[in-house]
């Protein structure tokens, strides 16, 4: 009897090690994958931003998600596009933000739905840049954009955005951007003056060492901190007269 008990504690005691063996080893492998699987971003103000919501009926046609689903957008995303954070990149984001909410107010906009105007070219300040953020998010590109199906080009992407070269931005403006909703044609004009949120005094210099490969670890480090705080600034806390929002009247 003795000899069958032992027996039965050793098989259980080996099958409860084995059993903790595994789940060590799961939970490693799973941390691990995680940490490999997920963009490490070095500021948590990237996730305190308020996201995007907006719907779109090509992707539920395709198949993407269901029709009711929605595309979430956060600043985050925006820097994953960009490859970097700066004012322009929040500038584009917080925009967009603003005119959506201008646009639709309670509804949940329509990524594809809306048309998008900068004044000056594609070269002005930063209008590149920072209107490629803006594709992202409502799905308006420039000639590049996707032409649709069929003779209508139906979910036409293509040339929902163009530039003004005819109207330049007030002076005091990075740009000045037109968002439209197609359906009901209403309109909305956000001026954003980066100047509004000044930066650290000391940026200029550690960024001359930055730039030259002069600066020292610490150096370096300050300089993305006080440049990140600015950013942080414009997406969380903007003076007023950083954004300027108005409807645009007939």
């Amino acid at each position: 009897m003795n000899r069958e008990f032992c027996k039965t504690y050793l098989v259980k005691r080996l099958v409860a090690s084995v059993l903790v063996a595994f789940m060590v080893c799961g939970t490693i492998t799973c941390k691990h994958l995680y940490a490999e699987g997920q963009t490490k971003y070095s500021k948590d103000f990237f996730d305190k931003s308020e996201s995007i919501k907006v719907k779109d009926p090509l992707a539920s046609m395709l198949g993407a998600m269901d029709k009711d689903d929605v595309f979430v957008y956060t600043y985050a995303d925006a820097v994953k596009f960009a490859g970097h954070s700066c004012p322009a990149v929040a500038g584009a984001y917080k925009s967009t933000q603003m005119a959506l909410k201008a646009l639709y107010g309670d509804e949940i906009p329509v990524r594809g739905n809306i048309k998008v105007t900068f004044k000056g070219d594609i070269d002005y300040k930063v209008n590149g840049p920072i209107s490629q953020i803006v594709t992202m998010i409502t799905g308006a590109a420039a000639e590049s954009g996707f032409k649709g199906f069929g003779p209508a080009g139906k979910h036409e992407r293509r040339n929902l955005m163009t530039f003004d070269n005819n109207h330049a931005p007030d002076p005091l403006a990075i740009c000045d951007i037109t968002f439209q909703r197609s359906d009901t044609g209403k309109r909305v004009e956000i001026m954003y003056c980066v100047e509004r949120v000044s930066g650290n005094e000391r940026m200029d210099k550690l960024m001359s060492l930055v730039l030259s490969g002069k600066a020292s670890g610490d150096e370096s480090k300050e300089f993305g901190n006080l440049w990140q705080e600015r950013v942080k600034t414009i997406l969380l806390n903007p003076p007023e007269g950083t954004f300027v929002v108005k409807e645009v009247k007939e």
